[in-house]
């Protein structure tokens, strides 16, 4: 088995990579070389910074093709993470509105810039730290995570997925109840970060390891 972190540029990558390495015995590479990808039996698809940049960076290493090709055909678990979640819906606002992969119905939207939490404090923007994260259904990624686990976050824009059947994850902030964790068939994308999740975090990209959709 090789799980191939997908390497277009941005991303924390690195740490990704030292998380898994942590929890499997089996070989982890950061790579961009597509022969490597598609022999890979398990895909990270990190994302860090701008979602503008992101997509650009995947056309440029000209990646964009094969990363819809391996989301089309569900053929391998592919891991989402962070902007590498917002990238899988159809339209992100950020940077004046740019188009994404297009696998989940939705939008990514900015968090509002006045909103306060439930003592009436102004919350900051981006969404920087621990929050909970509430299971909306089942998932054999969840296993051995609690119903309301900790997991950590940086990030100003949020996804909004249109099926509810897609959606496995709820953390709110202010007023909004962003959708941080969706899924379908053997794709599973999360907005915060495992790799910086302690335990819970750990659990979870151990989940993705033995996962067989």
């Amino acid at each position: 088995m090789t799980i191939a972190v997908i390497d277009y540029g941005m991303g924390n990558l690195h740490s990704v990579a030292k998380a898994l390495e942590h929890v499997t015995h089996e070989r982890v590479v950061i790579t961009r070389d597509p022969r490597r990808i598609l022999g890979a039996t398990r895909l990270v698809l990190p994302g860090q910074g701008a979602i503008r940049d992101c997509m650009a960076e995947l056309e440029r290493t000209e990646l964009r093709g094969l990363v819809q090709e391996l989301l089309a055909n569900q053929s391998k678990p592919l891991l989402g993470i962070c902007v590498g979640q917002q990238m899988l819906l159809d339209h992100s606002d950020e940077s004046g509105g740019v188009d994404c992969l297009g696998l989940f119905s939705g939008v990514v939207q900015r968090f509002p810039s006045a909103m306060v939490d439930t003592q009436g404090e102004r919350l900051k923007v981006p969404h920087m730290g621990w929050n909970l994260v509430q299971q909306q259904q089942p998932h054999p990624l969840w296993a051995g995570v609690d119903h309301d686990e900790h997991f950590y976050f940086v990030h100003s824009y949020y996804v909004t997925a249109e099926e509810s059947a897609c959606v496995y994850g709820t953390t709110r902030y202010g007023h909004i109840d962003a959708h941080v964790a969706i899924g379908r068939d053997a794709t599973f994308a999360v907005q915060f970060h495992p790799e910086k999740s302690s335990r819970a975090g750990l659990k979870m990209l151990e989940n993705f390891i033995n996962w067989a959709p």
